[in-house]
């Protein structure tokens, strides 16, 4: 049911006061189970789901990704990292014997991701690598949300969540076929650009031709269309990756939660739980 517009307007404001009045704020955080060995630390400059004393209920999907198609000693990309929540849920899952990049052009958020580095685990070594990725290397314009670091973008993309722009830094940008030339090639790469998506993969299509990874990209609808076509152009299945795994079936057009298979590879979830709890 719709509620009064001032309803929806006064609930926005509460949000965005309590967002600003808490940025600055940084805590250590135990991962969600089976990741649970695992800490990292946090913000509440990426939302303030992160100021809850458990992360249970934080990205489910993403997280129920990591169960279902990361294995001992994989190689994962990160491409958007953020706080981390991914890459070292990752790392947990790969292990000591595996690797994980995170790439975040955020210095903020870097710092994060470097000082959870350093936390002791047993878990696959992490390296942050402060870039965004685009279809050519060079300089971007990068906007730091007003609500949370979570909405930050390229110019150009974005979405209505950030709640405005606070402020604009000029960051490097790199490929994904460029990164092959310096770190092992992926057997599982996640995208999480806020909508930049169709620049990230457009650099990357030898990546996509040779390596093949498995893939998890947010896709924003206005970009469906396009990453469906790079998706679809190199042996891609294409699947909703909010249905639950099993229960699959192939889909025309990339949904905002994507999984892309290479051909051969076949949509199940992991049959066994060894790395998760190393």
């Amino acid at each position: 049911m719709i509620g009064p517009r001032h309803s929806a307007t006064t609930t926005l404001s509460l949000r965005s006061i309590a967002e600003r009045a808490s940025h600055q704020i940084v805590l250590r955080r135990r991962l969600p189970a089976p990741f649970d060995r695992t800490r990292i630390y946090v913000s509440s400059e990426a939302g303030l789901k992160y100021l809850r004393p458990r992360l249970t209920g934080v990205d489910p999907i993403l997280l129920g990704l990591v169960r279902e198609v990361i294995r001992t000693s994989n190689t994962v990309w990160d491409i958007g990292a953020n706080t981390g929540l991914f890459a070292f849920a990752a790392a947990a899952v790969a292990g000591p014997g595996g690797t994980v990049l995170a790439v975040e052009p955020d210095t903020v958020m870097v710092n994060l991701l470097r000082r959870s580095t350093a936390l002791p685990g047993k878990r696959a070594g992490i390296d942050v690598l402060p870039v965004a990725v685009a279809a050519d290397p060079g300089v971007s314009r990068f906007c730091i949300a007003a609500r949370n670091r979570a909405t930050n973008h390229i110019e150009g993309f974005g979405s209505s969540q950030t709640g405005g722009v606070r402020a604009v830094q000029v960051v490097p940008t790199i490929t994904l076929d460029s990164l092959l030339d310096h770190f092992p090639a992926p057997d599982v790469l996640k995208i999480d650009v806020e909508g930049a998506e169709r620049l990230v993969l457009e650099g990357g299509l030898r990546l996509l031709r040779e390596t093949r990874p498995t893939i998890i990209c947010e896709v924003a609808p206005a970009n469906a269309g396009q990453v469906t076509k790079i998706f679809t152009e190199h042996g891609y299945r294409i699947f909703d990756a909010s249905h639950p795994a099993g229960t699959r079936e192939p889909v025309d057009s990339a949904p905002w939660a994507t999984l892309a298979l290479a051909a051969g590879r076949s949509d199940r979830p992991a049959t066994t739980d060894e790395g998760q709890r190393r």
